[in-house]
């Protein structure tokens, strides 16, 4: 796991936004939406529509509509976190 991926995870315990994962941690744009990517192939995160609605990955689209979705950590990105 990369530092960058570490810290994004670090901010996923709880449902967040884009723009508040930036406020917390020193990331340009492009490379926190290439992180989130690499972390939602790994299974490590969701994204959703909603606080409650999952993205399905037909219509998921990360480089146009990141600061539209919500992003929470799973249960393998948990663990694999905090070991």
């Amino acid at each position: 796991m990369s530092d960058a991926e570490f810290d994004v995870l670090d901010q996923l315990y709880f449902v967040s936004k884009l723009d508040q994962i930036q406020e917390e941690i020193d990331i340009q744009t492009d490379e926190l939406i290439l992180v989130l990517s690499q972390l939602h192939q790994k299974g490590w995160i969701k994204i959703l529509e909603t606080v409650d609605d999952e993205v399905s990955r037909d219509k998921l689209d990360l480089n146009n509509h990141a600061g539209q979705y919500f992003f929470l950590a799973t249960k393998e990105g948990l663990l694999a976190h905090n070991s």
